[in-house]
Protein backbone atom coordinates (compact mmCIF):
# COMPACT_ATOMS: atom_id res chain seq x y z
CA UNK A 1 0.00 0.00 0.00
CA UNK A 2 1.34 3.54 -0.88
CA UNK A 3 2.10 6.04 2.08
CA UNK A 4 -0.96 8.24 0.52
CA UNK A 5 -3.48 5.42 0.67
CA UNK A 6 -2.11 4.68 4.03
CA UNK A 7 -2.72 8.05 5.15
CA UNK A 8 -6.53 8.32 3.92
CA UNK A 9 -6.86 4.78 5.33
CA UNK A 10 -5.72 5.68 8.57
CA UNK A 11 -7.45 9.36 8.35
CA UNK A 12 -10.45 7.69 7.80
CA UNK A 13 -10.19 4.74 11.10
CA UNK A 14 -9.00 7.32 13.91
CA UNK A 15 -11.75 10.16 12.45
CA UNK A 16 -14.75 7.37 12.87
CA UNK A 17 -12.87 6.24 16.16
CA UNK A 18 -13.25 9.59 17.55
CA UNK A 19 -16.38 11.19 16.11
CA UNK A 20 -18.11 8.97 18.25
CA UNK A 21 -16.09 10.03 21.37
CA UNK A 22 -16.05 13.53 20.30
CA UNK A 23 -12.25 13.66 20.04
CA UNK A 24 -10.67 15.85 16.88
CA UNK A 25 -7.91 14.48 15.17
CA UNK A 26 -5.49 17.82 15.41
CA UNK A 27 -2.88 15.49 12.95
CA UNK A 28 -1.71 12.80 11.89
CA UNK A 29 2.29 12.18 11.19
CA UNK A 30 3.90 9.52 9.77
CA UNK A 31 7.42 9.07 9.41
CA UNK A 32 10.14 5.84 8.80
CA UNK A 33 12.25 5.36 11.98
CA UNK A 34 14.54 2.14 11.01
CA UNK A 35 12.49 -0.38 10.07
CA UNK A 36 9.65 0.52 11.34
CA UNK A 37 6.89 2.90 10.80
CA UNK A 38 5.68 5.77 13.28
CA UNK A 39 2.53 6.61 13.24
CA UNK A 40 1.58 9.91 15.61
CA UNK A 41 -1.47 10.79 16.34
CA UNK A 42 -2.27 14.62 18.20
CA UNK A 43 -5.85 14.08 19.40
CA UNK A 44 -8.14 16.49 21.73
CA UNK A 45 -11.75 17.49 22.74
CA UNK A 46 -13.12 20.59 20.71
CA UNK A 47 -12.56 23.00 23.75
CA UNK A 48 -9.45 21.15 25.01
CA UNK A 49 -8.24 19.11 28.48
CA UNK A 50 -7.64 15.29 26.82
CA UNK A 51 -5.77 13.07 29.59
CA UNK A 52 -2.73 11.27 28.97
CA UNK A 53 -5.21 8.28 30.59
CA UNK A 54 -7.63 9.38 27.57
CA UNK A 55 -4.83 8.94 25.17
CA UNK A 56 -3.32 5.50 26.29
CA UNK A 57 -6.98 3.97 25.96
CA UNK A 58 -7.06 5.69 22.47
CA UNK A 59 -3.52 4.46 21.87
CA UNK A 60 -5.23 0.81 22.42
CA UNK A 61 -8.84 1.19 20.69
CA UNK A 62 -6.69 2.44 17.47
CA UNK A 63 -3.69 -0.01 17.86
CA UNK A 64 -7.05 -2.72 18.12
CA UNK A 65 -8.46 -1.37 14.52
CA UNK A 66 -5.39 -1.43 12.62
CA UNK A 67 -4.73 -4.94 13.55
CA UNK A 68 -8.31 -5.84 13.07
CA UNK A 69 -8.40 -4.03 9.34
CA UNK A 70 -4.96 -5.03 8.88
CA UNK A 71 -3.81 -2.02 7.28
CA UNK A 72 -0.23 -1.82 8.08
CA UNK A 73 1.42 -5.17 7.67
CA UNK A 74 5.37 -4.12 8.35
CA UNK A 75 6.26 -3.42 11.97
CA UNK A 76 4.95 0.14 13.12
CA UNK A 77 4.88 2.58 16.52
CA UNK A 78 1.33 4.02 16.91
CA UNK A 79 1.63 7.15 19.04
CA UNK A 80 -1.61 8.69 20.67
CA UNK A 81 -1.01 12.16 22.36
CA UNK A 82 -1.83 15.52 23.07
CA UNK A 83 -0.96 18.31 21.34
CA UNK A 84 -0.37 20.40 24.26
CA UNK A 85 -0.53 23.76 25.55
CA UNK A 86 2.18 25.24 23.50
CA UNK A 87 0.75 23.71 20.18
CA UNK A 88 0.84 25.90 16.70
CA UNK A 89 -2.45 27.71 16.06
CA UNK A 90 -2.77 27.98 12.29
CA UNK A 91 -6.48 27.58 10.87
CA UNK A 92 -9.53 28.85 11.64
CA UNK A 93 -10.82 26.34 13.84
CA UNK A 94 -7.67 26.43 16.13
CA UNK A 95 -7.87 30.25 16.37
CA UNK A 96 -11.95 29.73 17.40
CA UNK A 97 -10.65 27.04 20.17
CA UNK A 98 -8.40 30.00 21.73
CA UNK A 99 -11.07 32.83 21.74
CA UNK A 100 -11.18 34.95 24.83
CA UNK A 101 -7.46 33.55 25.36
CA UNK A 102 -4.00 35.76 24.62
CA UNK A 103 -1.82 34.34 22.13
CA UNK A 104 1.38 35.69 20.14
CA UNK A 105 1.82 36.29 16.48
CA UNK A 106 4.91 35.69 14.78
CA UNK A 107 3.45 37.27 10.82
CA UNK A 108 5.87 37.18 7.29
CA UNK A 109 4.71 40.19 6.71
CA UNK A 110 4.04 43.24 8.84
CA UNK A 111 0.28 44.18 9.48
CA UNK A 112 0.14 47.65 10.83
CA UNK A 113 3.72 48.02 10.92
CA UNK A 114 4.43 45.43 12.98
CA UNK A 115 5.90 42.04 12.42
CA UNK A 116 4.82 39.93 16.32
CA UNK A 117 1.33 40.84 17.83
CA UNK A 118 0.26 39.57 21.42
CA UNK A 119 -3.03 40.04 21.41
CA UNK A 120 -6.58 38.23 22.69
CA UNK A 121 -8.47 36.35 20.17
CA UNK A 122 -11.99 37.76 19.33
CA UNK A 123 -12.68 35.71 16.23
CA UNK A 124 -11.37 33.85 13.19
CA UNK A 125 -12.99 33.20 9.89
CA UNK A 126 -11.53 31.49 6.48
CA UNK A 127 -9.15 34.31 5.84
CA UNK A 128 -8.45 35.83 9.22
CA UNK A 129 -7.95 36.18 12.56
CA UNK A 130 -9.79 39.03 14.57
CA UNK A 131 -7.54 39.95 17.56
CA UNK A 132 -7.74 42.95 20.43
CA UNK A 133 -4.29 44.22 21.21
CA UNK A 134 -3.63 46.30 24.36
CA UNK A 135 -3.40 49.27 21.32
CA UNK A 136 -6.24 48.57 19.55
CA UNK A 137 -8.38 45.73 17.74
CA UNK A 138 -6.82 44.43 14.47
CA UNK A 139 -7.57 41.79 11.67
CA UNK A 140 -4.24 39.66 10.72
CA UNK A 141 -4.59 37.34 7.24
CA UNK A 142 -4.28 33.77 8.53
CA UNK A 143 -1.47 33.85 5.45
CA UNK A 144 0.40 35.93 6.97
CA UNK A 145 1.12 33.84 10.30
CA UNK A 146 4.33 32.49 10.31
CA UNK A 147 3.61 30.64 13.94
CA UNK A 148 1.32 31.79 16.85
CA UNK A 149 0.66 29.63 20.17
CA UNK A 150 -1.17 30.73 23.10
CA UNK A 151 0.29 32.99 25.45
CA UNK A 152 1.20 30.98 28.47
CA UNK A 153 1.48 32.50 31.61
CA UNK A 154 2.77 31.75 35.19
CA UNK A 155 0.28 31.91 37.79
CA UNK A 156 2.92 32.37 40.28
CA UNK A 157 3.28 35.84 39.07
Amino acid sequence: MIKEELVKDLDSLINGLFRVKNIELIDLILRPQGRKLVIRVLADYPDGGITLGECALLNRRLGDLIEEKELIASEYILEVSSPGLDRNLSSKKDFLRCKNKEAVFFLKEPVEGKLEWQAIVINADDNNVNVKAPERELVIPLNKINKAHLLLKNNGD
